[in-house]
């Protein structure tokens, strides 16, 4: 397979989110243990929704052909979506036009984005483009959160380290978090890039690899990154880091996006990120005390 089927995963959508749903949620009497599936039954769905039962098993088997933005509502409206599972959902109905394939060209770091990224002084930021690729970075991200050079570049992607690299799994404190987080970001790319070869062959890479990648892939969650918050990490070199971060869209590029961290001056974890910062940096090797390679800045 070359790609993700939209029509199963349109079914399998619809399907988790029925499952998560209670009758006495929305106003529908339980019959306890007369009830042999999880969640509501389709033809439960289907008169909250107002459509027959027959429309809305098409449609969970992934029939449904030109659906009216109007049925979507209502659908969206019984299953209690918010707005990112809607227009995930939307997403997934519409018919996709079918187009040449064009080889994807590899995303660009602007010269101007790089020496920003460099001259970011005691604040560990990166680039995140296509799929949670990593594709730019500064030498305190790098001492932070790894050496993303000494990766090949296909491997310098969020989602991949967080389930395959154990190091990355050691570092963020909320590792549950975290992997729903990269999880629910990348099933929302699906929806919107479902031809993406690279895509399906990272979902395959870590269905294989990792029993809880699947279970979360399989649980259909979508959700946009957080733009702000904070993260608790354990850095093998300097302890606990508590860390705020910023995620900031490219005006100019949809599909890149800056994340920046810093910590409180005068913080513990300021002074964590100042002597990481002096580690990294260009010159003298680092004492011997603190076996640390320092990290080249990305691209």
């Amino acid at each position: 397979m070359d790609q993700l089927d939209q029509r199963a995963e349109l079914g399998e959508f619809l399907r988790s989110r029925r499952a998560r749903l209670r009758p006495e949620d929305v106003g529908l009497p339980d019959y306890g243990r007369h009830r042999r599936v999880p969640g509501l039954r389709r033809e439960e769905l289907a008169q909250l929704a107002g459509v027959s039962v027959a429309y809305y098993t098409r449609l969970e088997q992934g029939h449904g052909q030109n659906v009216s933005a109007e049925i979507l509502d209502a659908i969206a409206r019984a299953l209690r979506l918010d707005g990112t599972e809607h227009a995930h959902l939307s997403r997934l109905a519409a018919p996709k036009p079918r187009r040449r394939r064009q080889a994807e060209r590899p995303q660009q770091v602007r010269p101007e984005l790089r020496t920003l990224l460099d001259a970011m002084d005691g604040v560990p930021a990166y680039l995140v483009g296509r799929r949670q690729d990593v594709i730019g970075w500064n030498r305190l991200a790098a001492a932070v959160f790894g050496d993303f050079g000494a990766l090949p570049a296909q491997e310098r992607n969020l989602v991949r380290l967080v389930f395959l690299d154990p190091a990355t799994a050691e570092l963020y404190a909320d590792w549950e978090c975290r992997a729903c987080e990269v999880v629910s970001n990348l099933r929302l790319y699906a929806g919107r890039y479902p031809d993406d070869e690279r895509l399906t062959a990272l979902v395959g890479e870590l269905s294989v690899k990792n029993e809880e990648f699947r279970r979360l892939w399989a649980a259909h969650t979508v959700a946009d990154d957080k733009t702000h918050g904070l993260k608790r990490l354990r850095h093998p070199l300097v302890g606990e880091l508590l860390l705020s971060f910023e995620t900031l869209a490219l005006p100019d590029d949809p599909a890149q996006f800056l994340v920046t961290y810093h910590a409180p001056p005068g913080s513990p974890s300021a002074d964590a990120l100042r002597l990481l910062s002096s580690w990294s940096a260009p010159g003298p090797a680092a004492p011997a005390s603190a076996p640390y390679k320092a990290p080249a800045s990305g691209q």
